[in-house]
């Protein structure tokens, strides 16, 4: 289980940071968020590995979690302590496979996919999207009500995703959630101190 002051997970997107990658990561460290999730699942693993051996550094250096998504072999080749995954990968990870990590986390749509999870060995998951959000445009949040009954349905920490701001935050954690995640806005904000500030309330 994810162990920090914070309840704010930050979920990475190279592609929407305004400046140096590297650097980002580092101001996003320094504000000691629960984790860092390195959602980067369209780089090659080699790429990814490369990536990832840098990013475990900052995190280690600001005792802040580093959690690999979608590439478990580089995960374990880094000697990674945590992972998230999609579903679809999670169910075919072996138990030896998983004895390796201590977290493991899942991305869950339904309250299904959040007890498929649990039963699958996840020591937490991440739940959305809960608000409308630019980057699932189109597509309505699935709202509260949802968030609420994934919460309801399983014995582990559940992070909001989708949405979610310093004006709304209060709802994700009245509705039960552990904490929530953050993207677009910590890879883009001019004053990430600040932003993590407001988010903790």
């Amino acid at each position: 289980m994810i162990m920090c002051m914070s309840d704010i997970l930050c979920v990475t997107n190279r592609k929407l940071c305004c400046d140096d990658f590297l650097v980002r990561i580092e101001r996003i460290a320094a504000s000691h968020p629960a984790g860092i999730i390195l959602r980067e699942k369209d780089m090659l693993p080699e790429a990814y590995e490369t990536l990832a051996a840098a990013i475990i550094e900052i995190c280690d250096r600001h005792d802040v979690r580093c959690i690999l998504h979608s590439f478990p072999d580089v995960a374990v080749s880094l000697h990674a302590q945590a992972i998230h995954l999609p579903l679809h990968l999670l169910r075919k990870m072996t138990q030896e496979q998983k004895s390796q990590f201590t977290d493991i986390g899942a991305s869950c749509h339904s309250v299904e996919d959040a007890l498929e999870a649990q039963s699958l060995g996840c020591t937490y998951i991440t739940a959305g999207h809960v608000f409308e959000t630019d980057c699932k445009k189109g597509l309505p949040g699935r709202g509260l009500d949802f968030l609420r009954n994934v919460c309801a349905a399983v014995d582990i920490p559940v992070y909001g995703i989708g949405g979610i701001d310093a004006d709304n935050i209060v709802l994700i954690r009245d509705a039960g959630a552990s904490g929530a995640c953050l993207m677009s806005s910590l890879m883009i904000s001019e004053d990430v101190t600040g932003l993590m500030k407001a988010m903790e309330g």
